[in-house]
């Protein structure tokens, strides 16, 4: 598989040839917080204005909480009103999976980290220009790092 790499300032290194990180759910369990375990493997979402990322608005990056592959970059997070993080793009196509859910009886588009399955949260095409999308994720599958570190 193919994920894009960035540096710490933002910038493209490479897009490059990776494998996809596997591990039981046991493993993953004592890694993650109940929580994040219950939201990425199990396919879960937090509350709507409990995630720790809903109102942030620090300038860096936003990564898996399972591989840390980056995935969105704040410069494309905005307000949506709906009590989750939203941005209108992930920082690169790569490093994202869409997958149709039914799960609620209503069609959805599911995102997942691409590197590892996480499941992140799902994407509507209600958000703002320039994409129109709105990629609303959960902020228990997420890690924020600030820029420059």
């Amino acid at each position: 598989m193919r994920i894009a790499e960035f540096d710490e300032s933002g910038k493209l290194i490479r897009v490059a040839e990776t494998e996809r990180i596997e591990k039981t759910l046991a493993e993953w369990q004592r890694q993650l917080t109940p929580l994040q375990f219950q939201v990425t493997r199990k396919e879960g979402t937090e509350r709507a204005f409990t995630g720790k990322y809903h109102a942030h608005h620090g300038d860096g990056f936003y990564r898996c909480i399972c591989c840390g592959i980056a995935l969105f970059d704040s410069r494309t997070k905005f307000e949506s009103g709906t009590g989750w993080p939203s941005f209108w793009a992930p920082i690169a196509k790569e490093n994202v999976k869409q997958l149709h859910d039914n799960s609620l009886g209503i069609e959805r588009t599911a995102v997942e980290c691409a590197r590892c399955g996480a499941h992140l949260g799902h994407v509507f095409p209600d958000g703002p220009r320039p994409t129109g999308l709105r990629y609303c994720m959960n902020s228990a599958s997420l890690d924020f790092v600030p820029r420059g570190r």
